[in-house]
């Protein structure tokens, strides 16, 4: 599998990882508390990820990030906030409303982050078929909230 192929079968599987993600997180969130249920996942995550990181040889990566610039680290504050609002929002929303205003969201800030090359991103036009495509995804968010 080339490398586009291998990302974009990576992504797919990503896409349905984070639904299920919902869904289990916001029942280990009501059983244990949504704080509770985040520090764990955070653990495993950290836990999983240096055994991988030891596992090719590629620990130092650790020391080498301590290197780079302070926004560049924020991607895990970011994690910690997504896996934190999945966990808390999908037993009062729902799976499929959390799901759909994250990707919506997510969707929002790429397109910004690619219109204006915001972190060393290209920058990239937004054409009306890219600001349709954002318009329809929002409402369907909006949508995805009633029961």
């Amino acid at each position: 599998m080339c490398g586009s192929g291998l990302a974009t079968t990576l992504a797919v599987a990503a896409g349905l990882a984070g639904s299920v993600q919902v869904a289990i997180m916001s029942r280990l969130g009501e059983r244990i508390g949504a704080f509770q249920a985040l520090g764990f996942a955070t653990l495993l995550t950290a836990v999983l990820s240096f055994v991988l990181l030891l596992a090719t040889r590629s620990a130092a990566g650790y020391e080498r990030a301590l290197h780079q610039p302070w926004w560049m680290l924020m991607g895990g504050i970011a994690g910690l906030l997504i896996v934190f609002t999945v966990t808390y929002a999908g037993p009062r929303i729902g799976v499929a409303a959390t799901v759909g205003i994250l990707i919506a969201g997510q969707l929002i800030m790429g397109a910004a982050i690619d219109r204006f090359g915001l972190f060393g991103s290209e920058r990239i036009s937004l054409h009306w078929p890219r600001v349709l495509g954002l318009l329809l995804l929002a409402a369907g968010a909006v949508l995805s909230l009633r029961k």
